[in-house]
């Protein structure tokens, strides 16, 4: 089980491509790769999902801890090209009721 994890960022606004599984395996370092975006205020990390094949619940842990640590320093979390199959997840487990999750690229 592999996982791609690729960043580009400016002063305010990190994007993220994510590429693989993001499973118990997996989800340490995509949780290491993503929680130091959270720090400091007003930041935007968007994550794009487009080559995630598979997700599960140890890969929601990793975005309801980011989302949760971003809205404490005012920042925000975008999802965006989402497979159906995970925007499925999201609905199914709620969180696509309060997390930023769209369908364009975010750049």
């Amino acid at each position: 089980m592999k996982i791609n994890i690729e960043k580009h960022q400016n002063e305010m606004e990190i994007f993220v491509s994510v590429a693989g599984e993001i499973d118990a395996y997996t989800a340490p370092k995509l949780r290491e790769e993503l929680l130091p975006f959270s720090e400091g205020k007003g930041k935007t990390v968007t994550v794009n999902l487009k080559d995630v094949s598979y997700m599960d619940s140890t890969g929601l842990g990793v975005f309801v801890g980011l989302f949760k640590q971003l809205n404490r320093n005012e920042g925000e979390l975008r999802l965006v090209e989402l497979s159906d199959r995970l925007k499925r997840l999201f609905v199914l487990t709620g969180l696509s009721k309060i997390m930023n999750i769209s369908e364009d690229g975010g750049r």
